[in-house]
């Protein structure tokens, strides 16, 4: 069987364009074949091209020519077809596909392309090995569930032009080869051919470049920029990504906030047609900790940490006295209605979950039918126990978990404990959105490795007006102009107001342990620009990546980017990275060390 060409035919119509409005009519259509039902006599053919799904029918009666022709067709052959349309048999419409009240009855079959059999039928819900369906992506991309991600993706992307456009904003490119200022995630290093031993670096966002556009006077910036961090991959990082980058002069945080909840308020009006309540609830960074004991807060349930150091601090429990002691704290969740729920095997599981955040073990206290059930008990006062059952809200039924370290350690424990039981309960409504901002983060974290004081976020991040006189003082206590946007536990944007006094920028480097010949060498052409008139400036960036995870209700990042990486950062579909030519590597004056580590 010959493939046949175009040779002049021309669509007429997308499939799902095709309806009673067009009975009677000719049409061309074409695209791949679907699935093929032979009635003998009669063959059904469901077509489908971007837009769904069309039957369209041979019939003995028109052409046996042609119904040859089609019994040779097969699922993926690419095929061009002209046909009257007609309106189907009450008895044989389908209300389940757009299409479903007419068919095409086909008077001319080109067949353009054939298939080999496939890896995997091109279904929704197929149960299908991730790693052959990114091997054969072309064809995961083919399945409606992957279609809808990607046009939902184009959708809020448009609408992130369309609004900004309206507000002011400007959609300007900036480098991707640029310099490698390693503060934060690894670079990916480009070398220069021209100035051999040399390297550009991919950015990691546009960063310095927005707030030199702001530094230009353009006053209020937009990208659909892409990012790239060498870093560890998990279910919902790759390592290039994609940011709605924005960036605006004059303003205040409220402003950058205010304006960004219009943008996320019609995404959603316009998307899912879910209706928003702005303003979102603004939460400090250190009552989310305390709350939540996460700075992405869940707030779809409650499940809130409660502090019990001061009741526990002289108890005859050392696992709690010794934590209060040692300037950490005791803290709980009372998992209400658990305490009958969740059989022992399944506390001490979540005693195994909890030691993956560092908890040396996991106390709990359940209560059944009015009796308390605990190892901890015994280490306990009567009006000890009274005052943490009080302070828990605990009523029969509860389980309550506790945790007791360093305060990093137990936000971390006690932060993901409640996300795991909130999903044992089946809490986790992907159809409520709850959204926060977080506010007021720490200007700078001590990083154990490098035994120093490292930007929160970055080194430009404007500090709170009144703790400016703390950084002579105090950094560690400095709060940052700072924000995060948080959507049902995970953080989907953040930003913060920049500084653009050149000495608390310098001060800041300082801080940070970065001397001022190395701050030139790193951020020269960002600070020789801040010589020349600064305006007041802030921003704030959306992974979109995330934001079309959430919209489409999916966990997994992968499946909103087109041809994306795997966790070693490699892809299945084009086999890269890949050792290259010698030639290229000496073009680069570059002599690879891998065959010698062998």
């Amino acid at each position: 069987m010959k493939t046949e060409m175009l040779n002049g035919l021309k669509r007429t119509h997308m499939c799902t364009e095709v309806s009673v409005k067009n009975l009677n009519e000719e049409v061309t259509l074409m695209g791949w074949v679907q699935t093929r039902r032979d009635m003998g006599g009669i063959i059904f053919i469901d077509l489908r091209d971007r837009t769904g799904l069309v039957q369209i029918v041979f019939n003995n009666s028109i052409s046996s020519e042609l119904l040859e022709k089609a019994e040779k067709l097969r699922s993926e052959y690419v095929i061009a077809i002209k046909g009257i349309v007609e309106k189907r048999s009450d008895e044989t419409i389908n209300p389940n596909m757009k299409t479903g009240e007419i068919e095409v009855i086909v008077n001319e079959l080109r067949i353009l392309s054939k298939s080999e059999a496939l890896p995997f039928q091109i279904e929704d819900g197929i149960p299908t090995n991730e790693l052959v369906r990114l091997k054969n992506r072309c064809l995961d991309l083919r399945r409606n569930e992957m279609k809808e991600k990607l046009i939902t993706r184009y959708k809020i992307t448009k609408i992130a032009r369309d609004y900004y456009d309206e507000n002011g904003f400007l959609e300007i490119e900036t480098p991707i080869l640029t310099k490698s200022t390693p503060e934060g995630a690894r670079d990916y290093l480009v070398p220069s051919r021209v100035v051999p031993g040399t390297f550009f670096a991919l950015p990691q966002s546009p960063q310095l470049f927005k707030q030199m556009l702001m530094v230009s006077g353009y006053d209020r910036y937009i990208q659909i920029a892409k990012c790239f961090r060498d870093e560890d991959l998990r279910a919902d990082r790759q390592p290039e990504f994609t940011q709605i980058d924005l960036e605006m002069s004059f303003v205040d945080e409220e402003d950058v906030m205010t304006l960004n909840e219009g943008f996320l308020k019609r995404v959603f009006k316009e998307i899912l047609n879910v209706d928003i309540p702005t303003p979102f609830i603004r939460m400090p960074y250190k009552e989310a900790m305390d709350r939540f004991g996460s700075d992405k807060p869940d707030i779809r349930f409650g499940m809130e940490l409660v502090d019990l150091s001061d009741i526990v601090k002289d108890c005859d429990f050392k696992v709690f006295s010794d934590a209060v002691a040692r300037g950490g704290s005791v803290r709980a969740i009372n998992a209400k209605g658990c305490g009958d729920k969740f059989s022992r095997r399944e506390i001490d599981a979540l005693g195994e979950f909890a030691k993956i955040y560092r908890a040396k073990g996991l106390a709990w206290i359940s209560l059944e039918n009015g009796e308390i059930k605990s190892a901890i008990t015994k280490f306990l006062k009567q009006e000890e126990i009274d005052s943490i059952l009080k302070a828990m809200d605990a009523e029969s039924g509860d389980l309550i978990l506790f945790a007791a370290d360093v305060n990093d350690i137990v936000y971390d424990v006690l932060g993901n404990l409640r996300l795991e039981v909130a999903r044992k309960l089946d809490l986790l409504n992907k159809d409520d959105y709850k959204f926060l901002w977080v506010t007021e983060f720490p200007q700078f974290e001590y990083s154990e490795e490098e035994q120093r004081l490292v930007a929160k976020h970055h080194p430009f991040t404007m500090p709170m007006n009144e703790d400016i006189p703390l950084l002579d003082t105090n950094p560690a206590s400095v709060r940052a102009k700072a924000y995060d946007v948080v959507l049902n536990g995970v953080e989907i944007g953040g930003g913060s107001l920049r500084i653009y006094n050149s000495e608390l920028q310098e001060k800041m480097f300082n801080l940070l342990g970065i001397d001022s010949e190395t701050a030139h060498e790193r951020f020269g052409f960002l600070l020789n620009a801040f010589k020349y008139g600064v305006p007041p400036h802030g921003g704030m960036a959306y992974g979109l990546d995330r934001l079309v995870m959430l919209i489409t209700k999916t966990d997994n990042i992968k499946d909103v980017i087109a041809f994306p990486k795997l966790q070693n950062s490699s892809c299945p579909l084009t086999d890269a990275p890949s050792v290259v030519d010698y030639k290229q590597l000496r073009d680069l004056r570059i002599k690879s060390t891998a065959e010698e580590k062998k």
